[in-house]
């Protein structure tokens, strides 16, 4: 504000300062080209001389009029320079403070971008562990999973296991229990084959000998009969076996009533229906029915023939 009013001050003493110096320059200037070209005078005469010291006077006062103006105008000149000086330290001050406001500004900015950018950072770091995380959680429900089916596989596997062992378990009891039946089933036809030949060759010895001797022909048959019978129940029927067909079978036994040996004699023409025969009389193994004949009665059987028909069995 005083800056302003030293301003305007000066401003209004420069114009009329100008003025005032211009019209003594220009009344000096007409002064001394009137003294330029004036006539010659004679010499000069006392009035002269004063004219002259009179002019010479206001010569004097003119210059100290010019000189006065001059300093006025130097000091006014002196005034406007320190107002420029004041006005271009006042704008190199407000220049350096905007430079300083705009580096100020700056840099709030890059503060301001700094922090942006550590925030951009922060998040996307937050997202890349919630990403990490997420892939963690991902991997242990897969593990998880693997290792339930995993779990799932073992045990049906172990179910499996178990349900077979358990299987095998009833089927081994099952032919155990089948084994047994046909062990009982086998004990008692011997035991039924030994009664039938206690009955038929009695209790003892002197009583088969007499039973030889009163009724040879008729155990003779009886023992065809048993053999018969033995047989048939070891026969399985072949599918190939077809009426008519006959085949005849060699039997080797010994006095114990142990069958040694059975060979076809005479085939039938079917390999499957000669074959089915001699392993019917394989089977039946020994009859022990044989053990209380005589000799004389047992030669017969050391050596017979059996005769296989698909409709009976003859001998």
């Amino acid at each position: 504000m005083q800056q302003k009013s030293v301003r305007s001050s000066s401003e209004s003493y420069f114009w009329p300062t100008v003025w005032a110096v211009a019209i003594h320059v220009l009344l000096f200037a007409m002064l001394f080209v009137s003294f330029h070209f004036a006539p010659e005078l004679p010499p000069a005469k006392p009035i002269v001389q004063a004219t002259l010291y009179q002019l010479k006077s206001q010569s004097k006062a003119i210059t100290q009029t010019t000189q006065k103006i001059a300093g006025e105008a130097e000091k006014t000149k002196a005034r406007q320079y320190e107002v420029e000086q004041m006005e271009t330290k006042k704008e190199e001050q407000q220049k350096q403070e905007a430079a300083e406001q705009k580096k100020a500004e700056a840099a709030k900015q890059a503060e301001v971008a700094k922090k942006q950018a550590e925030a951009k950072k922060a998040e996307e770091a937050k997202k890349a562990e919630q990403k990490k995380q997420a892939d963690i959680a991902k991997k242990k429900a897969e593990d998880d999973k693997k290792k339930a089916a995993e779990e799932a596989k073992k045990k049906a596997a172990e179910a499996a296991k178990k349900k077979a062992a358990e299987e095998a378990k009833k089927k081994a009891a099952a032919e155990a229990a089948k084994k047994k039946a046909q062990e009982a089933a086998r004990k008692a036809a011997d035991d039924k084959k030994a009664q039938a030949l206690a009955e038929l060759l009695g209790d003892t010895t002197e009583r088969q000998q007499a039973l030889a001797e009163t009724q040879g022909d008729q155990v003779a048959g009886n023992f065809d009969d048993l053999i018969r019978r033995y047989v048939s129940e070891g026969w399985s029927r072949p599918p190939s076996a077809r009426n008519g067909m006959t085949v005849v079978v060699q039997i080797n036994m010994l006095p114990d009533g142990t069958i040694t040996n059975a060979t076809v004699a005479r085939s039938s023409g079917d390999a499957a229906f000669d074959s089915s025969a001699v392993t019917a009389v394989r089977n039946v193994g020994k009859v022990t029915e044989m053990q209380g004949l005589s000799p004389s009665d047992f030669n017969p059987y050391r050596s017979f023939k059996m005769t296989f028909t698909p409709e009976d069995l003859d001998l």
